[in-house]
């Protein structure tokens, strides 16, 4: 099996090479800053993003960042009720300390 990860920062600037990493993609992880409101705002966006260039041909996975810091300002419940109103597999995890990463990796294999 082969991995390639591409990480777009949801920055705008990188908005023109998405489509080329998306269009054949089997999984997208739209990753949420739990530290950062504004992060769980733009979810929507990239959501319909994926859609449009997938349908539902590519698993999406939502995932929580920052899962070791103790200041949210996005809960794990309203997370957890977003991703099961869509229909997302959800997992939190910590790039900091690498809680959970490996789980989420063995569920995208």
């Amino acid at each position: 099996m082969r991995l390639q990860l591409w990480d777009t920062a949801g920055q705008e600037r990188f908005r023109a090479l998405i489509p080329s990493y998306v269009r054949d993609a089997d999984t997208c992880l739209i990753v949420v800053d739990v530290s950062l409101r504004s992060s769980l705002e733009g979810v929507d966006k990239w959501l319909d993003f994926v859609r449009e260039s997938r349908g539902q041909d590519a698993m999406i996975f939502l995932v929580g960042n920052k899962s070791d810091i103790g200041e949210r300002e996005v809960s794990k419940k309203e997370l957890e009720e977003y991703a099961e109103k869509n229909r997302y597999p959800y997992i939190e995890v910590s790039a900091k300390n690498g809680s959970n990463i490996h789980l989420l990796f063995r569920k995208i294999a």
